[in-house]
């Protein structure tokens, strides 16, 4: 048996395990999980691109096929109804094929509601997660439930990889990483942010469809939008700056890698310098035991720290954190958990019965909460920004003068930087994926 084959295998055993669990505590007998239905654009007859249930390729390596069904029942080898339809219209898919294949009991089906014959008879009994529009049969009859028991369980555990995921998420981040160096010549040779994006796709191997979040391409100015999406077509003149946060795909894993360059060297170089460095002791800090809230905390002093330094504020670090300026230059949270979605559930989950960790006071941005344990991947993307609304209400605010409003007129043209790497916590130190994947490159 391949090692690839090993880690799909262990990885089973323990979704299985985890499977027997929920149902037992949902007070039901079978896992059912549709991989998903397309959804039709309103007032057309155009679909909306395809998004596989996390539920269903937490199992399979399967992403684009919708209208396959998986059960699991405890005691039993899990049973895929594959969807293989009879369509000259488009691309059919493969009869199933791959390593996987050997853990499942698979039967072809041509159309979607052959599938129904081959679901357990009793629906009521079945914890169907998914969503509302793969309901199958009259009356949609297998309608997911998304029991919350079941759901807190599932998405609690999800914290933890399994070693076939942490290889899957690796894959993921060699071609991230592939493409964010090729991203990186395009800007050098002077391409827009839509050129720099296409050199990024083809790099990547995958469209944006397949990309596991929409790319964030910014030049100068763009960097200050945190989620700019829009890629103009002409570069700016001159170009001073580039920011790009994209990722990759594999297997139904993601990375989320984001990068920040001068264009010449100079002051803003040194910040991204800086950035980098406190960038890298977080990362640092992804250690079993470690609260991600207090880490959170941690990043913000420390930017508070290399504002100071750069001449940014006038005030201590320990003050600017205190009376909320380092908020106005650092307005997200530090990270988030990453997987089968690039958010990935359960950051919030206090236990596997349900209920929240809540956020830091003033904080209400951070996507993680919880304590890290060994198996836990997360981003650490400190970011440092000069975003007009924000700086016009600190230049309103009592603590106006912890700043020094030349230096940030001076930098505001480069419009901000952000750092993210993708970590693991380990029963030791951690594994940074993104640093390991440049490092090979």
């Amino acid at each position: 048996m391949s090692t690839a084959s090993s880690l799909y295998a262990d990885h089973l055993a323990t979704l299985h395990e985890r499977a027997a669990t929920a149902l037992e505590r949902g007070g039901f007998d079978h896992l059912v999980v549709p991989s998903g239905t397309p959804h039709v654009q309103v007032f057309d007859d155009r679909e909306y691109p395809y998004a596989a249930n996390p539920q269903f390729k937490h199992w399979l390596p399967l992403t684009r096929h919708p209208g396959c069904w998986l059960v699991v029942t405890p005691g039993q080898r899990p049973r895929l109804v594959y969807l293989q339809p009879r369509d000259y219209w488009h691309v059919v898919p493969q009869a199933p094929e791959g390593e996987w294949v050997e853990h499942f009991d698979i039967v072809v089906i041509r159309r979607p509601d052959e599938a129904l014959k081959h679901l357990p008879r009793n629906a009521g009994r079945c914890a169907i997660l998914g969503e509302p529009q793969s309901a199958l049969g009259r009356y949609g009859a297998f309608r997911p439930n998304n029991p919350g028991p079941v759901l807190d369980y599932l998405d609690y555990h999800r914290a933890y990889k399994t070693p076939y995921e942490i290889e899957m998420l690796r894959e993921a981040t060699r071609r991230g990483v592939r493409a964010h160096r090729s991203a990186e010549r395009a800007f050098r040779a002077g391409a827009s942010e839509f050129g720099i994006h296409l050199a990024y796709c083809q790099a990547a191997g995958q469209d944006t469809d397949e990309l596991p979040y929409a790319n964030i391409v910014a030049l100068n100015e763009h960097a200050a939008v945190l989620h700019y999406t829009e890629f103009d077509r002409l570069p700016p003149r001159p170009v001073r700056s580039f920011l790009l946060d994209a990722g990759a795909s594999h297997a139904g894993y993601a990375c989320d890698i984001t990068r920040t360059h001068a264009q010449e060297p100079g002051e803003f170089q040194a910040l991204i310098d800086a950035v980098d460095a406190a960038q890298q002791r977080m990362c640092d800090q992804v250690r079993a035991g470690t609260d991600y809230r207090q880490l959170h905390l941690d990043a913000h002093l420390a930017l508070a720290g290399v504002l100071r330094e750069a001449g940014l504020v006038k005030v201590s670090p320990e003050e600017a954190v205190a009376t909320g300026v380092s908020r106005a230059f650092f307005p997200h949270g530090i990270g988030h958990g990453l997987g089968l979605q690039v958010h990935d559930v359960g950051g919030f989950a206090a236990s596997d019965r349900g209920g929240t960790i809540p956020r830091p006071d003033g904080h209400p941005y951070l996507r993680l909460t919880r304590v890290l344990e060994p198996g836990f991947v997360v981003t650490i993307e400190p970011g440092i920004y000069f975003i007009d609304m924000l700086l016009e209400e600190l230049r309103a605010s009592p603590q106006a003068g912890a700043v020094d409003w030349d230096r940030v007129e001076a930098l505001r043209p480069y419009g901000g930087i952000r750092i993210e790497d993708n970590v693991v916590c380990t029963g030791g130190d951690p594994l940074n994926l993104t640093r390991e994947a440049f490092a090979a490159a």
